[in-house]
């Protein structure tokens, strides 16, 4: 009897503007491998075509971290020189979303993830969380990033909560947005202790998750955040 086929997941490059380059952790690769899934660093390009033929090749979608997600996409004008976007990541992921969601095809974000899940479906964001929410709560720590900085709640019945089975878990943080106004297709699945949307996922698709924390840099003595790895991965082979 052969093996069953791995999970092909394809995960949205990060992009380094200095060096003019795609690049990507490794943490995001090596979380979906450990997983039991087969991770592939998508291209940047925003033609409708291509993205048809990628999504034909993969059984899930990674949105990974990165530049702040523009604010044109949820109808404000920047708040300052603070907000760093990059016109061709939001370009592909609004096309990239937008298909795998119409194919019903699994998707995890983190991070920007989470930001730009919730900004193309008519939420909004504080452009800069330290600014517009200023709080106690360690959003934006220094390394080692695979440490601990805050609680957040889990939201009882919510797909997360009978995941990990817990009402409170903590968690690593480093974020520069955050969602504010939660998009209405949008359910929350945690909060942080000063009040954040921490998680969320989309109701009546096969598995839509979104998270603000970083399991990629905590997989590895986390076992909360090998769970939600493990979980998407699973979900892409339910076909």
């Amino acid at each position: 009897m052969k093996d069953k086929k791995k999970s092909i997941i394809g995960v949205s490059p990060l992009f380094d503007d200095e060096k003019d380059s795609l690049w990507m952790l490794p943490g995001y690769m090596d979380g979906i491998t450990q997983a039991g899934g087969i991770p592939i660093m998508l291209p940047l390009t925003s033609d409708k075509e291509t993205i048809r033929q990628l999504l034909d090749t993969v059984d899930g979608i990674l949105l990974t971290g990165g530049q702040d997600v523009s604010p044109e996409i949820y109808g404000e004008e920047k708040l300052d020189s603070s907000v760093a976007c990059y016109e061709a990541r939001d370009s592909m992921e609004k096309e990239l979303l937008g298909q795998a969601l119409e194919k019903d095809i699994p998707i995890l974000g983190i991070c920007r993830g989470i930001q730009f899940l919730n900004a193309y479906l008519g939420g909004s964001l504080y452009q800069d969380l330290g600014k517009q929410h200023p709080s106690e709560t360690e959003h934006h720590q220094k390394p080692p990033y695979d440490v601990p900085v805050h609680e957040v709640n889990i939201i009882e019945e919510s797909g997360l909560h009978k995941l990990i089975q817990s009402d409170r878990i903590s968690v690593n943080s480093y974020h520069h947005q955050a969602v504010k106004e939660v998009a209405d297709s949008l359910k929350v699945m945690a909060v942080s202790e000063d009040g954040l949307t921490e998680a969320v996922e989309l109701p009546g698709k096969r598995f839509v998750w979104a998270l603000q924390w970083h399991p990629e840099f905590s997989y590895k003595k986390d076992d909360n955040s090998r769970l939600i790895f493990k979980e998407f991965v699973s979900r892409c082979s339910d076909c």
